[in-house]
């Protein structure tokens, strides 16, 4: 097949500044090509990257784009003057996959593929636009039952897929609880979306400093309001109230590009993950807590839908209820509740480690390759 992937604006790809989605269809893209597809992956050209280039048997094109802004009117129009720009871009195709808001409405030659739209938000209204896609194909469930919800005229249309690892995120033999470190760890944007003043707040709360008196809280992620984050004064004031217990916390920063192989060892050496989003309608499959998994850790997550894709509460994991007026409370149990039992930890982990198995990108694209096969052999209307 010839598969042309076509990313946002804002993030380059190989992913130098990070993006989930990115590092979702880059993995992707490597493993359709190296079963011998021609694969053509289009992003944004910055970083000192090459107009032109090819990298693990996957062609790759960047266009110009922008830095993500604050204001989503600007973001709106930034990506759909990107998306005209990669349209002149497109070579012909059987398939062509696309994550932008824009370019399923662009009108595109048939020729160039197939337009197969990952959905990998929560729907705005948006979809009943997009009448020209063969796929919306969501990452879980929650997704795709909002798009049905919001389009019934294009719920045929609708697929759930989810996103794979990314590459080198699986550890084929975990370290056991007892060689890990004491470390509590997020990894994300630093975003109040995130949910990290509950975190922050838990952190400091007397049960949570005697049962995890000996251990550290790292915080990983960008807070820079173009890489996604919440911006300067939103991580100030996250450092302002850690500022009496500053001494067992540590920022690492973004760990991207580069430094995505320290991302894969702290999920292989910490012993518990803390994803407490709050992001009702803006989280669709998160990655972060399936790569801990895949690590070896043990996960609290907040009980947003999004997670039941892959997270059970007490089976390979902790879920606390976030939307309760005790919402603080019910994470200090979580962690206290895991920090006191590695027995505990160790069949959750152990649990997890087999769930995230079924992520991994070998299976996981798979299920592309045969969603792609069926609608090229399915009947013309």
């Amino acid at each position: 097949m010839r598969i042309t992937i076509v990313q946002g604006a804002f993030f380059p790809v190989p992913t130098l500044r990070g993006g989930a989605v990115e590092k979702v269809w880059q993995a992707l893209g490597r493993e359709f090509a190296r079963r011998g597809h021609a694969v053509t992956h289009i992003s944004r050209l910055c970083d000192g990257l090459p107009g032109s280039e090819v990298l693990h048997g996957v062609r790759h094109v960047r266009v110009p784009g922008f830095d993500q802004p604050a204001s989503s009117l600007l973001l709106k129009w930034r990506d759909l003057l990107y998306s005209r720009r990669a349209a002149r871009m497109l070579p012909p195709a059987d398939i062509m996959v696309t994550n932008t808001f824009w370019f399923p409405l662009l009108r595109h030659d048939p020729s160039r593929g197939l337009v197969y739209v990952h959905v990998a938000r929560f729907p705005k209204g948006q979809f009943r636009f997009y009448g020209r896609a063969a796929r919306l194909q969501c990452v879980s469930e929650v997704v795709a039952d909002g798009v049905r919800t919001q389009c019934p005229a294009l719920a045929d249309r609708v697929r759930t897929l989810p996103n794979p690892l990314p590459e080198g995120a699986w550890e084929p033999n975990p370290l056991p609880d007892a060689a890990r470190a004491p470390i509590v760890f997020f990894a994300g944007r630093i975003h109040p979306e995130k949910g990290l003043d509950l975190l922050v707040e838990a952190w400091q709360q007397p049960n949570v400093r005697r049962v995890l008196a000996d251990w550290k809280l790292v915080l990983a992620g960008p807070w820079a309001v173009a890489q996604g984050g919440g911006g300067e004064n939103y991580k100030a004031r996250l450092m302002a109230n850690l500022a009496p217990v500053s001494d067992t916390v540590e920022w690492t920063g973004p760990l991207f590009g580069a430094d995505t192989a320290k991302l894969h060892a702290l999920n292989r050496r910490a012993r518990i993950f803390v994803y407490p989003s709050v992001a009702e309608k803006g989280e669709a499959l998160p990655l972060a807590p399936l790569e801990a998994m895949a690590g070896g850790a043990t996960g609290i997550v907040s009980n947003l839908k999004c997670f039941d894709d892959y997270m059970r509460d007490g089976e390979n994991g902790l879920v606390f209820d976030h939307r309760a007026p005790n919402a603080g409370e019910r994470l200090v149990q979580a962690l206290v509740t895991l920090a006191g039992d590695s027995a505990r930890r160790s069949r959750l982990a152990a649990a997890a480690w087999a769930t995230a198995g079924h992520f991994r990108v070998e299976e996981v694209a798979t299920r592309y390759l045969n969603d792609f096969e069926s609608l090229l052999t399915k009947p013309s209307p």
